[in-house]
């Protein structure tokens, strides 16, 4: 067993997500087949993708969780999971913008340059950021330009550039053709990109950017330079 096992789970958007990840690697995913029912899928996906794996809670040696943006009742159930892990387990938890996650896998699909992540925000409202593809550690990542935001589609200023992730494919009339990628924040990316660099690890607090979910909180999250 490697020296490095990180559990990483995101329910951010309507798909529960989970991996295992060995610091180089996605050793196993799984995704829900399902959409909403969070509490109901997430722990037998974290048995499966850990039965993949060839391991067990024992073996785990982090947690790192999507911290949204996204709705109140999903967002919580992973981070809350999270936490849950980590204090039985005594493993530090952190987390990773689930943004983040959905722009390096269009990265990983080809997403050069400049480029919008958006996510479905529910209420005809996507989340969104802009990213631009640059290289760490001999590998291309996306850097997020600022913080995440929500919006209606008709109000997001493109100003040409082209979207990736679930927000593309449910207003491309308003968004254009989504590019190649998961629509859906994949947990392994999550791991992926907390492996890679600090700056993509923030506090494993859900980021919420409107009420009545609560009040935004993102003050406090770290902005990738």
């Amino acid at each position: 067993m490697t020296d490095l096992l990180t559990l990483a789970l995101d329910t951010a958007s309507a798909t529960v997500s989970v991996a295992v990840h060995d610091g180089d690697r996605v050793l196993a995913e799984r995704a829900g087949e399902r959409t909403g029912k969070h509490a109901e899928q997430l722990t037998p996906l974290i048995e499966t993708v850990l039965a993949e794996a060839g391991a067990t809670r024992a073996d785990l040696t982090g947690i790192v969780a999507g911290v949204g943006p996204g709705p109140f009742t999903g967002l919580r159930v992973g981070v809350v999971t999270a936490r849950v892990l980590g204090y039985a387990l005594d493993l530090e938890v952190t987390g990773v913008c689930s943004l983040d996650a959905v722009a390096l896998g269009a990265v990983n699909a080809g997403a050069e340059g400049t480029f919008v992540a958006a996510m479905d925000a529910r209420r005809r409202e996507v989340y969104w950021a802009r990213y631009e593809v640059t290289e760490i550690g001999g590998r291309r990542v996306p850097v997020r330009a600022e913080l995440p935001d929500v919006v209606a589609p008709a109000d997001l200023d493109l100003a040409g550039l082209r979207v990736a992730g679930r927000g593309a494919l449910l207003y491309p009339d308003l968004l254009g053709e989504p590019l190649d990628g998961p629509p859906d924040p994949p947990a392994g990316a999550l791991a992926t990109l907390a492996h890679l660099d600090q700056r993509f690890v923030v506090d494993a607090e859900p980021l919420y950017l409107r009420r009545p979910d609560a009040e935004a909180n993102i003050s406090r999250k770290r902005v990738l330079k």
